[in-house]
């Protein structure tokens, strides 16, 4: 289960880079997050839920990601 902190933040930076460079744009979990891990309780939620829950890859189209944080498709 994802927090719903982590959740939005997944949901607004897809939207941003989709709005700045299309919908093919790709993105990975360290997207979400600064350079600095300032929160590794976070960054590892998202690692979780992207590697071992999902089994993505390490790049991902951003819509598909957004679709799969609102919960209206499976991997």
């Amino acid at each position: 289960m994802m927090t719903p902190s982590l959740k939005a933040k997944i949901i607004e930076v897809c939207n941003k880079k989709i709005q700045a460079k299309g919908n093919g744009v790709g993105v990975s979990f360290y997207a979400f997050f600064a350079n600095k891990n300032d929160n590794p309780e976070l960054l590892m939620e998202a690692a979780t839920w992207w590697i071992k829950e999902l089994k993505l890859d390490h790049f991902e189209k951003a819509v598909k990601i957004r679709t799969l944080v609102n919960g209206n498709a499976t991997k």
